[in-house]
């Protein structure tokens, strides 16, 4: 096991960042993300050897997804979600003036509401092209359903996401 531990460093670690941000938006909470991802570092040590080599990214975040729903069957409390917020991964700050910086960041919360609305199996689709930048391909590996799949989930959601976008817009104008 000694030996395998640089390697799994060397190629696991770099991919903990993903990780949590997968975990965070499936559990909506930063101390349950950080609990899914650390039982998720584990089985990877654990099945390490059962990894084939290329990229390690897509290999970790299913572990982290599949971590999710076993955990969630266990520990979900009903009502303990919190609002997603990025403040251990703040963007770099603009020069651009307040206003610019006011609308951006409540479009920025905008989103993050109308993403936290859909169902878990279209939020984790899009977090996984969109944020993640991973493939239909690798996308089908994580969340173990075949590509075409991927392709019409990832189409609902999108749609579900603009519909969602759209309720929102009409509620703040009807405000």
């Amino acid at each position: 096991m000694r030996i395998l531990v640089p390697v799994f460093e060397e190629t696991v670690l770099p991919h903990l960042d993903a990780a949590y941000n997968l975990a965070r938006w499936l559990t909506h909470n930063e101390k349950d993300a950080e609990d899914v991802v650390q039982e998720a570092c584990l089985r990877a040590i654990r099945h390490f050897s059962s990894f084939k080599g290329g990229d390690a990214r897509p290999w970790l975040l299913a572990i982290v997804r599949n971590t999710f729903y076993t955990w969630i069957k266990h520990n979900r409390l009903p009502g303990a979600e919190t609002i997603f917020d990025d403040e251990r991964h703040p963007e770099p700050q603009d020069k651009d003036d307040p206003e610019t910086l006011l609308l951006r960041e409540t479009d920025k919360q905008v989103v993050r509401s109308a993403l936290l609305r859909l169902p878990a199996e279209f939020r984790e689709v899009i977090i996984l092209r969109e944020f993640e930048e991973l493939s239909y391909k690798q996308i089908a590996d994580v969340v173990q359903i075949p590509c075409g799949t991927v392709m019409s989930r990832l189409a609902r959601a999108r749609r579900r996401l603009a519909q969602v976008l759209l309720n929102c817009n009409n509620e703040v104008t009807r405000a």
